[in-house]
């Protein structure tokens, strides 16, 4: 529930303050005209990423055992690419994207509503997308779907609201120690899926040493356990885990944690409000 949970509000929260930039930026140049396009744009970035979720998930359901397998350790992977590059876009991108954003609309002003509903549409979707991924392969590693879907919903609820409230100017938080500190959330749960997916791939025989065991606590901590499902869907953490899974995992941490805390971009800063 905790991973979801921190994985809704966190993208959530960046697509609502991309929202909130468009709308606020077309509102105060006089253009709310535009806001019909805009709107139209987001609703179908949303109904994209929503459908994938279920693609996702209905797929995997219609696989055999080994398909399963190949299918959750394959999305595994490349869900968490694309988590480590979303949070280093964001900690690079972070500074100018407003007027990145606004620099997107005016040109797409001059191509009509059919390029800006566009340009509304991708700046959505590929928060949405890639939520929709990670969040499957996160729901593969915690193992209780009802109350990671829990999660996913508390989440997304308190971005938008966070995010009309930014919007509204009636509250002001330091997005940039926010997206620091659930970045770190971030990478540390994209190292429990990329443990995960190296198991699958064990499990198909893709790689070795799927017997080779740093620890196999199933004897007083079951894998279906509210305490081994809490902790898998949060740090990674599995029952039974191989060697191999451990060297990705530290490997994944080490490489990735060093470069995002260090401070080379640390002036850059998120828009406070939009």
């Amino acid at each position: 529930m905790l991973s979801t949970f921190i994985i809704a509000l966190r993208e959530g929260l960046e697509a609502a303050l991309i929202v909130g930039i468009l709308v606020a930026y077309v509102v105060k140049t006089g253009r709310s005209h535009l806001l019909k396009p805009i709107w139209s744009g987001v609703t179908l970035a949303l109904a994209l990423s929503f459908a994938l979720g279920a693609f996702l998930s209905y797929s995997s359901t219609q696989l055999s055992e080994r398909g399963e397998e190949i299918f959750a350790g394959t999305s595994s992977v490349i869900a968490v690419a694309l988590v480590t590059w979303m949070v280093f876009w964001m900690k690079r991108a972070a500074r100018g994207l407003r007027d990145e954003l606004h620099g997107k609309i005016d040109q797409a002003h001059l191509g009509g509503p059919l390029t800006l509903a566009v340009t509304a549409f991708f700046a959505v979707a590929r928060e949405g997308l890639e939520t929709a991924l990670f969040v499957y392969s996160n729901f593969r590693t915690v193992g209780a779907a009802s109350t990671a879907t829990v999660g996913l919903v508390l989440g997304l609820t308190l971005a938008v609201v966070l995010g009309y409230l930014i919007y509204r100017r009636a509250v002001k938080i330091n997005l940039s120690s926010f997206f620091k500190i659930t970045g770190v959330a971030l990478i540390v749960i994209a190292a429990g899926v990329l443990s995960y997916g190296v198991h699958e791939f064990q499990e198909v025989g893709w790689l070795p040493g799927a017997e080779a065991l740093i620890w196999d606590v199933t004897g007083w901590m079951p894998k279906e356990s509210f305490v081994a499902s809490l902790l898998g869907g949060t740090i990674g953490f599995d029952t039974t885990t191989s060697w191999l899974q451990g060297l990705f995992y530290s490997t994944y941490l080490i490489a990735v944690l060093i470069p995002y805390l260090s401070n080379k971009e640390s002036k850059k800063r998120v828009p406070a409000s939009a």
